[in-house]
């Protein structure tokens, strides 16, 4: 299994701060399933080595999704992924992903100097394919 650390890129020019992004990073992996529950992680201080970040703020990173009920830290143990929330929590915490990665997506494209048009055009463009698929299998999908 691919390392948690291989698996969050950084972005330093994002604006975006960089606990928030190793908090994402996390939740969208355990909505994905890349982490399961009882996956363990790697201590702080490795993964801010690794990551090459102050310690502090892969601490406020790992605060944080505890505190949603992601991760669980174990005394003398490590610290793990924790059963799978229920479907309420994971309905919200999968709203949480998209709008970060919403944000992120248009924070890039704006800083490209693209228009709200373009990117909607753009979206639209993108869903078809999708929404084409999805509707021969018989999904729904809302159009933008």
């Amino acid at each position: 299994m691919e390392a948690l650390i291989d698996r969050i890129h950084l972005d330093f020019r994002s604006g975006v701060p960089i606990y928030t992004q190793v908090v994402e990073q996390v939740r969208q992996q355990v909505i994905s399933g890349k982490l399961k529950p009882g996956d363990q992680l790697p201590t702080v201080r490795a993964l801010a080595l690794e990551l090459r970040v102050n310690f502090n703020t892969i601490a406020r990173a790992y605060r944080l999704l505890d505190e949603a009920g992601i991760i669980s830290t174990q005394q003398g143990r490590g610290t793990f992924i924790l059963e799978a929330p229920p479907p309420e929590r994971s309905d919200k915490l999968k709203r949480q992903a998209m709008e970060a990665l919403t944000r992120d997506y248009l924070n890039e494209a704006f800083r490209l100097g693209c228009s709200s048009d373009e990117i909607q055009n753009t979206l639209k463009d993108q869903l078809k394919p999708r929404n084409t698929t999805e509707a021969k299998r018989g999904d729904h999908v809302n159009k933008i």
